[in-house]
């Protein structure tokens, strides 16, 4: 179906900085939230014509149940509710709009009428709002943006993994249209809620952003994802923290908790969110687990007790209810956290936060960081046939081969002349997305096409890295590339190349990652910890003179852009290194190891390698050592003649570096 059309309307947005006005009261107490506007409407016993009112009478399909409609049909219900939630102690009242996108609204006939129905249900709030809030006082409405009921990481075809029944444009465009009506009606804030899907509220950021530039104001966000069940994940298979990596980029007034579980089964997972977050903290849980009759039944007063018990450990800002709670629960969680100190926020740790399913947090204690280079078809004539042949299913055990020899990070390349590459790279982060021994490491997004890597990041939930971006084609295009970058909340590869070409000496590579360094920081906001310099690994031992300084120019290029540029980290292709020995794994392997070895001294700290295939430097015969050394420092004339002589009377397979699962295979004990 054709997609609505965004409002162009853009009214002045509220007088008020909002956002500096709720981070001093967050500062000084606990807000509270309100609690479930579906739980309440149940109570009135609406019939049909309840749903439909007038404007609806004739309509094709069955209306009750759709509780956003009422904001058109019976506004006088969600006011009372609103009322109510005020009255019992509430700062913050979200508005009747949990499935309001023409997604969810689909369902019901109701696609024309999604711009309507938020914009009624914003003002519905605020006139209601209004009535409560006072100087000392104020307050808020909350835009609600529900996850709608389709999910981008999970396939709707048990027999199909790779299938979607949605693209992240088509929600993405829903939420453009939903957020503009909200802030047309007069809400204070947007939250991106119950997010079973990280991929969803990415998209929802996404579409925030794009809101808020083209009416040039922003208003707080707030983001909240559910946890399905006692896993600690979400539906789609993210940990709580992992989450939080993935969103962290769009600085959040809040990140919190709610739905699904009751209070008492969330304490772990808010213990997590509030250790990892450097934000506001906002949980609001059901009433308990529903019972045999589909309905919650915990208390007020034990509710209250355990949202108090997670107050005195320092981990709430903003407290409420979801399913099951009534204007009871929110007096009890009011009168219970009164007076009870908030989280404080710890402030961003410089350390470079990754995540697929899990999170990779790079510090410099877990050593160097692998990149599989193996699925990439630029780099490995089996991968290629693969994706050329669409045996996919096969091509996914590439990429667990290279999880299970020690990758931390799974590069993917689809770039091939005759290749559909954009199709090539979302069907198989697709796959990969269902596969959890894979999908838990962070992907790397490799190709020398934007559009290769937007496909790319639309289908990634987690925090990825850009493989790559430059100044090859002027400083425009590279703030565009960045900022595009930070709003899909990516980390990047940046190669030293410029206007002038790719970055051959030292001189040449520093200059222009101190150059892209300013930029990035000073101009996008991309933090440094989230660069990743390359400053080239070129062949050496070709024959060619000016080739033999290659290895020398990268290791202390890359002392000097760690010194100049702090926070950053450096990569490279480390088998660009070896080009000239194609065909003689050992002597190839000899090269990465030694070099690396070195290079990793000058901070290095990431490289796109064969995870499997990855020689250890102590083991190196010394003879070889001394030779692939000689080549890599540049340390003799003839270094490379004599390379290639001893390389005539060294040969072999290599390392094959594979897991011994057998253990699997023993009783518990054992194991």
């Amino acid at each position: 179906m054709p997609l609505p059309a965004p409002s162009v309307r853009m009214p002045s947005m509220p007088e008020r900085d909002t956002e500096a006005l709720l981070r001093d009261i967050l500062e000084k107490r606990i807000l509270i939230y309100d609690g479930a506007m579906g739980t309440m409407v149940q109570t009135y016993g609406l019939t049909e014509e309840d749903f439909r009112g007038e404007r609806f009478a004739n309509h094709s399909h069955d209306l009750r149940g759709n509780n956003d409609l009422l904001c058109l049909t019976r506004p006088d219900v969600i006011e009372e509710i609103h009322r109510g939630f005020l009255e019992a102690g509430a700062d913050l009242i979200g508005t009747n709009s949990f499935s309001s996108t023409w997604i969810a609204q689909a369902d019901y006939g109701l696609e024309s009428a999604v711009r309507d129905i938020n914009l009624a249900a914003a003002q519905v709030a605020r006139k209601v709002a209004d009535e409560f809030s006072t100087e000392e006082r104020p307050r808020f409405v909350v835009g609600a943006i529900g996850p709608t009921n389709r999910t981008l990481s999970i396939s709707p075809d048990v027999e199909s993994a790779i299938k979607r029944d949605i693209t992240f444009d088509q929600l993405r465009e829903a939420y453009i249209e939903q957020a503009t009506a909200l802030l047309d009606g007069g809400v204070d804030i947007l939250m991106a809620e119950t997010s079973f899907d990280t991929l969803n509220i990415k998209a929802a950021i996404c579409a925030t952003e794009e809101v808020f530039a083209a009416r040039g104001a922003r208003v707080p966000i707030m983001l909240s994802a559910t946890i399905t069940d006692q896993s600690g994940r979400t539906l789609s298979g993210q940990t709580i923290e992992a989450f939080w990596h993935s969103v962290a980029h769009a600085k959040p007034l809040t990140v919190g908790l709610n739905c699904a579980l009751g209070a008492d089964l969330m304490r772990p997972y808010v213990e997590a969110i509030a250790a990892t977050a450097n934000t506001y903290i906002c949980v609001y849980p059901n009433a308990g687990l529903p019972n045999e009759m589909g309905e919650y039944d915990e208390s007020p007063q034990k509710m209250a007790a355990t949202l108090r018990s997670f107050a005195e450990e320092g981990w709430l800002n903003i407290a409420g209810g979801c399913c099951g709670t009534r204007p009871p629960h929110i007096q009890a969680i009011a009168e219970a956290l009164d007076g009870l100190a908030p989280h404080r926020v710890a402030k961003r740790d410089g350390i470079t936060h990754l995540s697929g399913l899990e999170p990779l947090d790079i510090r410099p204690e877990i050593g160097f960081v692998m990149i599989g280079e193996r699925t990439n078809v630029t780099g490995s004539l089996r991968f290629k046939r693969l994706i050329d042949t669409n045996d996919y299913e096969t091509a996914l055990e590439v990429a667990t081969d290279q999880v299970r020899g020690g990758a931390n990070i799974l590069d993917v390349n689809m770039d091939a002349g005759l290749l559909d590459s954009e199709k090539a790279m979302t069907d198989y982060l697709n796959l990969v997305a269902t596969e959890p021994e894979i999908a838990r490491v962070p992907i790397m997004i490799d190709s020398s096409k934007w559009s290769v890597i937007e496909a790319g990041l639309k289908c990634v939930q987690g925090k990825s890295v850009v493989n790559s971006i430059s100044l090859k084609e002027g400083e425009a295009a590279f703030k565009q590339a960045a900022t595009k970058v930070l709003h899909y909340g990516a980390a990047v590869v940046v190669m030293a190349f410029d206007e002038q070409g790719q970055a051959v000496t030292v001189e040449e590579k520093v200059r222009i990652c101190e150059r892209a360094y300013k930029i990035l920081t000073e101009e996008v906001g991309l933090a440094a910890e989230d660069i990743i310099f390359d400053p080239n690994i070129l062949a050496i031992a070709t024959g060619l003179e000016e080739h033999n300084e290659y290895g020398n120019a990268f290791i202390e290029a890359t002392r000097q852009i760690k010194r100049k540029c702090p926070g950053v980290h450096i990569s490279g292709g480390v088998s660009n290194l070896s080009f000239s020995f194609r065909g003689n794994n050992i002597v190839r392997e000899a090269i990465h190891s030694a070099f690396l070895f070195h290079a990793m001294q000058a901070g290095m700290d990431m490289g796109i390698v064969n995870a499997g295939q990855l020689a250890v430097y102590e083991d190196i015969p010394k003879d070889l050592l001394e030779h692939v050394e000689d080549v890599i420092l540049n340390r003799r004339d003839d270094a490379t003649e004599r390379l290639v002589t001893l390389a005539e009377t060294v040969q072999g397979k290599g390392t094959e570096r594979k897991n011994d699962l057998t253990w699997r295979e023993g009783s518990v004990e054992e194991r």
